[in-house]
């Protein structure tokens, strides 16, 4: 299985830093190509589909920041569990186009946008594969 990797650039970075979340969802490159469309995320590196028609790994950039995926592989530990007990949160400047870019991509609104008590304009939505995305913005 050869791995298709992108040349590394300053908004794709191939170092990686800090905590990254690794999910296992139904559909790898279904997913990554998602969140490319919903989250502008870049794919850095990428391993084929094997002949179960499923993808080991998948390491995409998101808002300055690393997510890799997988497709379920049990006899490697990597189950598919779902409901998921967890969320991934994207922090930045303007949540308004990031929140409509999310839900004309397809996700389902779980929490609307609203200003929070903390002072944040703040929302949830689900993805197609099952995992949550809270988004927020600070007023300034």
């Amino acid at each position: 299985m050869s791995t298709t990797v992108a040349p590394a650039t300053e908004s794709a970075p191939l170092t990686l830093g800090g905590v990254v979340p690794y999910l296992t969802v139904g559909g790898a490159v279904k997913a990554a190509d998602f969140y490319v469309k919903a989250f502008g995320a870049k794919v850095v590196a990428q391993h084929p589909v094997d002949d179960q028609g499923r993808t080991m790994h998948v390491h995409l950039h998101i808002n300055g920041g690393s997510v890799m995926l997988a497709d379920a592989y049990p006899e490697h530990g990597h189950p598919l569990q779902l409901p998921q007990s967890f969320n991934l949160h994207i922090q930045v400047d303007d949540v308004d186009p990031v929140w409509k870019r999310a839900v004309d991509a397809g996700a389902e609104v779980e929490l609307p946008l609203q200003l929070m008590f903390w002072g944040d304009n703040y929302g949830i939505v689900k993805d197609p594969f099952g995992v949550r995305w809270s988004m927020a913005s600070t007023p300034k």
